[in-house]
């Protein structure tokens, strides 16, 4: 009983000493953060809407084509992309677990048995041969007097809420991707659509060209523009078509499926246009992944400074041994078989070449660079933004401006026919008229496929809540960054 006793208030001795230990653990070394101030435009240069609540929407479903919100959602389910980025969340969240456990205790229960000889020649000679068992339990605990390890944990915490924006910026990339390919794929239908309409329509104007031709009733000239004509749109038909097989491929790539054709919604004349989404500046700051993704590897930079210089200060560890011993087994819990140790350890630099030095050097240089990233990635995201709202009113001008010259362009060929026909022109003049239709009719498509990208891009650059309908749409890996205390 009274063994028992002892032991307890050893136990509690150390208790004691550990719990000292935490409580010196109070000082934490290198600079805290705070985020940087940033000159914020105070509002865009060109105006948008004034409803908020539009940058939260799941835009896709807008345009009003359930293809195309099939896509989104299949992408995202699938692409490889997002697949690493989720493993890459699992790799930050294990490393955030690994570091922070040098925080607390760490106990272990060992076990030994053993058959040895001694030697008799020894400096204290004993001789004989014996047995040893042994069972103990050991504890043992740094104490973070200086911050390394809560500095430390501090830095894998924000590495790992990087990787974690990291995955939703390539959410935010994947579904804006994933539409403008699908808007350019609707594009190059049309354009092959005029295409094979144009050379169709060009091909009986060759054939009529040549019997006129055979009958002497115009001259040769004529009838080889209009076959020159006619080769010139018949050669776009398989250019087209090759433009459209690497899209639907490369759509198949972002829905995560091998090579092969894309199942089609509206044409691109039906697609209706999202709502403009709206907020200010700052609020960028809070709503870009990329953005955050930045801060976040500058919180962890700002933290390595602190880890590094914590080596310029002693490390102290409490050690702990409670145990039994005893040359056979049956005498292992019977009489003064217990043993214990208590004890503390202290290592202090001296002299290292500069090593220290170095290292702190090195972690203030890169918190210098991930303040410089940080501050960029803001820079980028307000000309992103800024792109694509003027692209946004841009192109519709351009559209709006290539849908009226397609309309005189027509009525040009059409007069340019008739005053063939009336014999007032040659066929040059309805060749030409014919060229610059189709040319005008492909490039009014464009601006029309660039006018709905800019959309989905200017939902891409403003970020906003819709990121979060997004990402449930992700496979969950297995971290869980709610507990990260």
């Amino acid at each position: 009983m009274r063994d028992l006793i002892a032991k307890t208030n050893k136990l509690r001795g150390i208790a004691a000493a550990l719990a000292f230990g935490l409580a010196l653990s109070a000082c934490t070394v290198g600079p805290d953060y705070h985020r940087p101030d940033i000159d914020v435009p105070p509002a865009w240069r060109l105006g948008t809407t004034e409803s908020e609540e539009i940058s939260n929407v799941v835009w896709w479903d807008q345009f009003q084509d359930p293809v195309l919100s099939d896509l989104v959602r299949m992408s995202l389910g699938n692409i490889k992309d997002l697949k690493i980025a989720t493993a890459n969340i699992d790799q930050a969240f294990a490393q955030f677990g690994i570091t922070r456990a040098a925080q607390f205790p760490q106990v272990n229960l060992g076990a030994n048995a053993g058959r040895e000889r001694a030697s008799a020649n020894a400096p204290v000679p004993t001789g004989g041969t014996f047995n040893d068992f042994g069972v103990n339990l050991s504890l043992s605990f740094e104490l973070d007097l200086w911050g390394k390890l809560r500095r430390a944990t501090e830095s894998a915490r924000a590495s790992l809420l990087a990787s974690e924006e990291g995955r939703r910026t390539v959410v935010l990339t994947v579904a804006s991707t994933v539409a403008n390919g699908y808007v350019q794929l609707r594009a190059l239908d049309r354009q092959l659509e005029i295409a094979r309409h144009t050379s169709d329509a060009l091909g009986e104007v060759t054939r009529l060209q040549r019997i006129r031709f055979d009958e002497g009733a115009i001259p040769e000239s004529d009838y080889r523009q209009a076959e020159s004509q006619y080769r010139d749109a018949l050669a776009r038909v398989p250019e087209l078509e090759r433009e459209i097989a690497r899209q639907e491929n490369f759509l198949g790539v972002l829905l995560g499926h091998n090579p092969g054709p894309i199942a089609r919604g509206r044409d691109i004349d039906s697609l209706l246009f999202p709502a403009v989404p709206a907020d200010l500046p700052s609020s960028l700051l809070e709503r870009r992944p990329d953005i955050k993704q930045a801060e976040q590897q500058l919180v962890a930079a700002n933290a390595n400074i602190g880890v590094a210089k914590a080596a310029y200060f002693p490390d102290i560890s409490l050690t702990a041994l409670l145990g039994l011993e005893s040359g056979h087994v049956g005498g292992l819990f019977k009489g003064p078989s217990g043993l214990w140790s208590i004890g503390a350890s202290l290592l202090q630099p001296i002299f290292d070449g500069g090593r220290i030095a170095g290292q702190v050097a090195a972690a203030e240089a890169v918190q210098r660079q991930a303040l410089a990233g940080y501050e960029k990635s803001i820079i980028s995201a307000f000309a992103d933004v800024d792109d694509a709202l003027a692209d946004r009113v841009k192109y519709e001008q351009v559209r709006d401006e290539q849908a009226r010259n397609v309309e005189a362009l027509r009525r040009f060929r059409d007069l340019a026919e008739f005053r063939y026909k009336e014999g007032a022109t040659i066929y040059l003049e309805v060749a030409n008229a014919e060229q610059s239709l189709l040319n005008a009719e492909l490039a009014l498509v464009t601006a029309q496929s660039q006018y709905f990208q800019s959309y989905a891009n200017l939902y891409k650059a403003m970020g906003g809540g819709w990121i979060g309908d997004a990402e449930a749409l992700v496979p969950k890996g297995v971290a869980q960054t709610t507990d990260l205390k």
